[in-house]
């Protein structure tokens, strides 16, 4: 591909024997050599003994950032992700590295204003509003502890502990302590919550069930026993439809359903509208891409999904799991992980490379003012400083970036 550049550099004479003379420095504080402490022996001697190919592999790590600097720095080209290296020849008097270099590929714009896009209209029905005032019931409902005596049901939140084993082994990953589980989530595999229903707490059960046949690789079919005790049931009790319940959606004029239900459209409509027009500018995005030709290389689709892969795994630290325990409760190991994310992946790809050139085409830039004062905006609106916004993005530079992006953006969907 024409974006994918193959680069030498060579590193030698006195620079690479600078980097052997710090290899032998490390390596000799590692080595013991008879008739010498640790760290004294001469490197004549250390190179008779271990050879110099010993002193090659640190050599490198030594070479390495300056190599890459020169390649930057000759090459004058923008890599879009991390540059593969690979040592050519590697000797006593030199090092070859070459630097696999990918840039941003070409992009060609296709249609990207006259779309030709219809766009909905926002429509709200009764049975939407009902099912929107029992969430809201949902939402504020007390959460209680039920009667020693009650037992599991449906909708239910049972705190338990658990251990599950496999062919008589602990099962890695499946066990927890004051779990709570959500009857009826399906958050375990199948059987497992439906197995607690018409338990008490204190009860203790063995649930022998069976993964689904498409779970991970190794755990597929297999037969798996879960030791479970129910530490305490809680169950949710919802408010009555009364002047309390307004008050705590904050319609304090409110006095009755029928004026409430009127509240809840205006939402629910305001929320569709966004929807809707989320929804109209991605339609947008695909489409202007879909006219756009472009030609993505592996590596860069690769590297997009490893950032999106490292970005859930961050979202779900802050539930409290590991990616590890997702793969166990979930049956999708990494290799499926990667595979689902690939098409959001290619798309997020496309579409950046879509506003960056529509951003190129209609030469949209900003002044450092204007950058400045939308920064300024930006740190109000979010409730910090302008430099705790500057610190989370980077820069101004970065700032200026998203109100490119922003601005291409409603390009697309406007059209104007």
């Amino acid at each position: 591909m024409k974006n994918v550049h193959v680069k030498e550099i060579k590193i030698e004479g006195k620079e690479w024997e600078s980097c052997l003379d710090k290899a032998f420095k490390k390596k000799n504080k590692e080595v013991k050599i008879d008739g010498f402490r640790k760290g004294t022996a001469p490197k004549e001697v250390y190179i008779k003994k271990f050879g110099i190919e010993s002193l090659y592999m640190d050599a490198i790590d030594f070479s390495i950032d300056n190599a890459y600097k020169k390649c930057m720095e000759e090459s004058k080209l923008i890599p879009v992700i991390e540059p593969k290296v690979d040592v050519k020849t590697i000797d006593q008097n030199a090092v070859t590295f070459t630097f696999t270099i990918i840039t941003k590929p070409e992009v060609k714009l296709g249609e990207y204003k006259d779309l030709k896009i219809k766009k909905e209209t926002a429509k709200v029905t009764k049975e939407e509003i009902n099912t929107e005032i029992e969430n809201l019931r949902t939402k504020f409902a007390e959460i209680k502890e039920k009667d020693a005596s009650a037992k599991i049901e449906e909708k239910d939140t049972a705190i338990i502990n658990f251990k599950g084993f496999v062919d008589g082994k602990e099962l890695e990953g499946g066990s927890g302590q004051n779990f709570p589980l959500e009857i009826g989530s399906n958050t375990f595999i199948p059987g497992f919550e439906s197995g607690l229903i018409g338990l008490k707490k204190g009860d203790k059960k063995t649930l022998e069930l069976q993964f689904p046949k498409d779970y991970a690789k190794d755990l597929g079919g297999k037969d798996v026993k879960f030791d479970v005790e129910v530490m305490e049931i809680k169950t949710r009790v919802l408010p009555e439809i009364d002047k309390d319940f307004f008050a705590d959606l904050g319609y304090e004029k409110v006095t009755n359903k029928e004026e409430l239900m009127k509240e809840v459209e205006k939402v629910i409509k305001e929320r569709k509208e966004r929807e809707i027009d989320d929804l109209y500018l991605d339609q947008c995005l695909e489409k202007a891409a879909s006219n756009m030709k472009v030609e993505l290389n592996e590596e860069i689709i690769d590297d997009e999904v490893h950032r999106m892969i490292h970005q859930f795994e961050e979202q779900l630290k802050m539930q409290g799991l590991s990616l590890e325990q997702y793969t166990q409760f979930t049956g999708i190991d990494h290799e499926k992980l990667h595979e689902q994310m690939r098409p959001e992946a290619i798309k997020r790809i496309k579409y950046r490379y879509l506003l960056e050139e529509v951003a190129e085409q209609e030469k949209i830039d900003f002044t450092e003012k204007e950058v400045k004062a939308k920064a300024k905006e930006m740190a109000e609106n979010y409730g910090i400083t302008e430099k705790e916004l500057l610190d989370a993005y980077g820069s101004l530079e970065v700032v200026k970036y998203d109100m490119k992006m922003r601005e291409a953006m409603e390009i697309i969907r406007t059209g104007k």
